[in-house]
């Protein structure tokens, strides 16, 4: 019988295949690298507000607490955003009339909330609780960066599920004393390993990787 096919036809066949492979592998590469890239994640990204709140300046250059803007962070899930009336506690007096604060005088006048975008939006099907985390000794700074030093929010860590468990399969790497945990300027070498591990122990830390841990 009569060969069908020129015999370079196995060579393109190897070709092909291999071709494939790499094209298929160069694929999923490139689709992670996007919804890794800050266009996907908003790392490091500045986020546009209705009133351009400066954690920079009331955080690093007057010095106010996180629990006196985030109310709720201590009893309860969410940090809450503050009410109006919460900044016109200053700014009745401090800034009255600046043009840069007339969505704040409005909001408060009409008692609309502002309509500011939201940062850290974790998915629907995951369950946060932000008074735990403090609980068992894991400061603001850990999961939202340095906000001192931001001048428009942005994110400063991904928040996604291989991030988390970063936390939760090695908790001494990023505890903390408890009476640290609002604090911004806390440095992670003030602790020996013993001494993190030792924290662990007193406010019994578990290592939790159990899917019902977040996704209930």
């Amino acid at each position: 019988m009569a060969q069908i096919f020129h015999p370079s036809f196995n060579t393109l066949s190897k070709v092909s295949i291999f071709g494939a492979v790499f094209f298929l592998g160069a694929a999923v590469w490139g689709w992670d690298r996007a919804l890794r890239a800050p266009y996907s994640t908003q790392v490091d990204v500045p986020r546009e507000q209705p009133v351009p709140f400066s954690h920079k300046h009331h955080v690093a250059g007057l010095g106010i607490d996180c629990r006196y803007c985030h109310t709720s962070v201590e009893e309860s899930a969410f940090a809450g955003i503050p009410p109006t009336k919460t900044c016109m506690g200053c700014h009745s007096l401090v800034w009255e009339d600046a043009p840069l604060l007339e969505p704040v005088r409005e909001s408060y006048r009409t008692d609309l909330p502002i309509e500011w975008t939201r940062v850290h939006d974790l998915p629907d099907y995951t369950y946060f609780n932000h008074s735990i985390h403090l609980v068992k000794g894991i400061g603001c700074t850990t999961c939202h960066g340095q906000v001192d030093e931001m001048p428009l929010m942005w994110k400063a860590n991904t928040l996604d599920m291989g991030w988390c468990l970063e936390c939760h399969r090695n908790p001494e790497a990023f505890v903390r004393p408890r009476e640290e945990v609002f604090s911004v300027d806390w440095d992670p070498a003030s602790l020996t390993t013993d001494e993190r591990r030792a924290l662990v122990a007193e406010y019994e830390i578990e290592s939790l990787d159990n899917c019902s841990v977040c996704h209930r």
